[in-house]
């Protein structure tokens, strides 16, 4: 019998999992295959490994396009291994360098132009995905903020419906997250980290730096909505699943998502995790946001409550609220529904904004 952390995960994940790439009989045969919350990286992993191998394969045989997909599954896999296990970091990070990895050999096959760019930060340095529509000199850019547990490697197919619009894509491993994480914690004052990308990415020539958006996902829908506040280079936003006030949610978080924030915030008690979260609001923010921001949330949220988005949208001067009573923890059993058609309307907003 499953223990409950593994339980949890089989109950509330696939979806996201699915969303983002994983094949839906990988999700069923792995997770079927773990008992032990202990041995959740270990399986990912081994999952990984083989569609690492096929990826090998479809190559030596020619087969560009097979074996970059294969890299997708295989980077998912180490990314979905690691992503909330927190039991043993020497294996963590071998998993994440691992997914890093897989997805720059998927670039290399998919995406030849992706380009890796490092910003300084804070003393450190910040890493991100840059890829870009083909056929077009300076499009639009978006921004593509992660969550809590959520890393640049997990926004490959989010980005392909950004680049179908004719919108280039810059996904970013901020402070906390992934790659970065492990050299810069989390910011509460998110502004700050994307206001030194822009300062980057606003200066190519082959983008279009008048003409910026954003989308922020679970903890990024915080960070999208603070960064929004402060940064008027961000002509237009998108936040799903994002929360008012962190510090509201931080003692009922699960116990894999506490020992995330935990570590990603430095924190070595629950009382000083408690205490980082609460500086994390929106409280007296929200309304200094003036640009067009579709708040998208699902009422099934078993994360943040659905109050946290309408008090958002009511704050905010120029929001609205797309909530689906079916949906999930950014919805991502129901990403047909609004990733698609809130990238229309971000490909509008940016186009007006030009």
């Amino acid at each position: 019998m499953p223990d409950d952390a593994v339980l949890s995960a089989i109950a509330n994940w696939g979806p996201r999992f699915t969303a983002q790439g994983v094949d839906s009989s990988d999700f069923a045969r792995v997770t079927g295959g773990i008992e032990r919350w202990e041995d959740w990286l270990s399986s990912w992993s081994a999952n990984g490994d083989t569609h690492a191998a096929l990826a090998r394969e479809a190559e030596d045989r020619g087969g560009q396009r097979t074996a970059g997909e294969a890299w997708i599954r295989a980077a998912l896999s180490y990314h979905f291994g690691k992503f909330v296990w927190m039991l043993d970091m020497d294996a963590h990070y071998a998993a994440a360098d691992r997914a890093v990895a897989a997805m720059t050999s998927a670039h290399r096959l998919l995406d030849p132009t992706a380009e890796r760019i490092a910003i300084g930060f804070g003393g450190a340095t910040m890493v991100g995905n840059l890829r870009r529509p083909p056929g077009l000199d300076r499009p639009p850019l978006v921004l593509l903020i992660a969550g809590l547990d959520s890393t640049k490697e997990e926004f490959f197919a989010a980005e392909n419906v950004f680049l179908a619009r004719g919108m280039a894509t810059f996904s970013l491993d901020g402070p906390g997250q992934g790659e970065t994480g492990r050299v810069l914690g989390i910011r509460p004052d998110f502004e700050a980290p994307v206001a030194a990308v822009l300062d980057v990415l606003c200066q190519r020539e082959d983008l279009d730096g008048e003409r910026v958006g954003m989308l922020g996902v679970s903890l990024g829908g915080y960070y999208g909505a603070r960064a929004a506040a402060f940064e008027p280079r961000l002509r237009a936003v998108i936040i799903s699943g994002g929360c008012y006030d962190y510090g509201d949610l931080i003692r009922d978080r699960p116990s894999h998502s506490l020992a995330t924030f935990m570590h990603g915030c430095g924190a070595s008690t629950r009382q000083e995790a408690y205490d980082f979260a609460a500086q994390m609001s929106l409280a007296g923010v929200a309304d200094r946001i003036t640009q067009p921001m579709i708040v998208v949330f699902g009422k099934r949220d078993r994360l943040v409550p659905w109050q946290h988005a309408v008090r958002v949208t009511e704050e905010a001067r120029n929001a609205q609220l797309w909530m689906f009573d079916e949906g999930n923890h950014v919805c991502m059993n129901l990403t047909y529904r609004w990733r698609p058609q809130a990238a229309d309307w971000l490909a509008q907003r940016l186009r007006e904004a030009g």
